[in-house]
């Protein structure tokens, strides 16, 4: 990798020498970030990438299709498989835009949706002011119960009744409990709305069957192909066999135009990993590691957001270490752990600042790390909280964190001889 362009560009071929050298020696816990198998790497620079083609197989805008059907055939019968569904569009780029392919779909300007609070584990792309779609579509928002900030589906219900909505969503980006997609879908029903599900960052999970599925019980499934999947920067819209027209076309032409048959090979690839026994080893660890962590932190005197975690997300309060997110994620980094602030449930700080911060343990269950060292994790991060700013204690936390981590390789060794690193 990266032969020709050490030759012909040694500036950008530097800074990616240089990202290489940062993930080796960090501890990522960032909780949508995973690491993509060397497979994925190279289909997503393979040849595929000077093709340009539209439409769908069998159907397409331009000539010389025959292997991109091939290709494209070949992930939607890998992930129908895999997930049980009864219609995939393989097409869309990333969770986002399956996102916006089931609006383009089922909705028009003005119609009302349901979703989750950004600030109670929802998404940018449900709602949020801060996406343009908020000025396209009405949104309304459900949340959690305060006291045991976990999704309050009678408030949800309530709310379904009262405005109707055309869509309900469920799933976000920082909430670390189950979903009930049964009792939302009934909801739904009875409202009379679509239910559409964003399972983004539990998809892996939900691949190995780790965690209970949305597939049986939504109308559509969205999803990213990062996080837990641990593919290429990519997604994928999961349906029901009597939607799969209208999806089709909300996609293209309705929202995306030609496809990337690069990344498009790397998630077929992936389709195929997830369904291995190498992979869900990998997601039932995932799971031990994040209740391990939300424990240890626990016992530390950290408060863990709704008391722990069904998935790979751990929330954490640090009102109770006197510190803020953004503080404690800046301290972190220094030391080589990486995490990302994140306002909590009713959080009475600024979205820039915020009470808490959001925990993932995805990458570093794939590198190998487990119970043990999951709890030297948990105390190095104590060990932060208690001088953040004191550049003795981060050094002595930096030498523990990069002598942990050099345990567990980040690829095999030989991967990237062409990065002389």
């Amino acid at each position: 990798m990266l032969k020709r362009t050490r030759i012909t560009d040694p500036e950008i071929y530097e800074i990616v020498a240089d990202e290489l050298r940062r993930q080796e020696h960090n501890i990522e816990m960032i909780a949508s970030e995973s690491t993509a198998p060397l497979e994925v790497m190279e289909l997503s620079g393979c040849i595929f990438t000077n093709k340009t083609l539209e439409g769908y197989p069998g159907a397409r805008f331009q000539a010389g299709s025959h292997e991109a059907d091939r290709l494209e055939l070949l992930g939607i019968e890998r992930a129908k498989k895999l997930y049980g569904a009864e219609h995939v569009n393989f097409q869309v780029y990333s969770g986002s835009t399956a996102n916006y392919g089931v609006y383009a779909a089922v909705l028009k300007p003005g119609d009302k949706v349901l979703s989750m609070r950004l600030d109670q584990g929802g998404h940018l792309t449900h709602g949020s002011p801060a996406n343009f779609l908020s000025k396209v579509y009405e949104y309304d928002f459900y949340g959690v119960n305060p006291e045991t900030e976990m999704i309050d589906y009678d408030e949800l219900e309530k709310k379904a009744e009262e405005i109707k909505p055309r869509l309900i969503i469920a799933g976000g980006s920082s909430y670390p409990r189950l979903i009930d997609y049964e009792r939302i879908s009934k909801i739904a029903k009875a409202a009379g709305a679509y239910f559409m599900v964003d399972m983004a960052h539990i998809s892996g999970l939900v691949a190995a069957k780790v965690i209970p599925s949305p597939v049986p019980h939504a109308d559509f499934v969205t999803s990213s192909t990062t996080k837990t999947f641990c593919g290429p920067r990519s997604g994928f819209i999961l349906c029901k066999k009597e939607y799969a027209k209208l999806i089709d076309k909300g996609v293209f032409p309705g929202s995306l135009g030609s496809m990337h048959l690069t990344t498009m090979a790397a998630k077929a690839w992936s389709m195929k990993y997830a369904a291995s026994a190498e992979f869900r080893s990998i997601m039932r660890q995932i799971l031990v590691n994040a209740k391990t962590l939300a424990e240890e932190l626990s016992r530390l005197g950290f408060r863990i957001v709704s008391g722990t975690t069904d998935n790979h997300i751990v929330m954490v309060d640090l009102r109770s270490k006197g510190i803020s997110g953004k503080l404690f994620q800046d301290a972190l980094d220094e030391v080589g752990i990486t995490v990302n602030k994140n306002q909590i449930p009713f959080d009475p700080a600024s979205p820039l600042v915020t009470s808490g911060v959001r925990i993932g343990v995805t990458s570093i269950t794939q590198r190998g790390l487990k119970e043990v060292e999951i709890k030297e994790i948990a105390e190095i991060m104590n060990q932060v909280a208690a001088a953040p700013e004191d550049e003795a204690n981060l050094e002595a936390c930096r030498e523990r964190a990069e002598a942990l981590i050099a345990r567990f390789p980040l690829y095999p060794a030989g991967s990237f001889e062409d990065y002389n690193v």
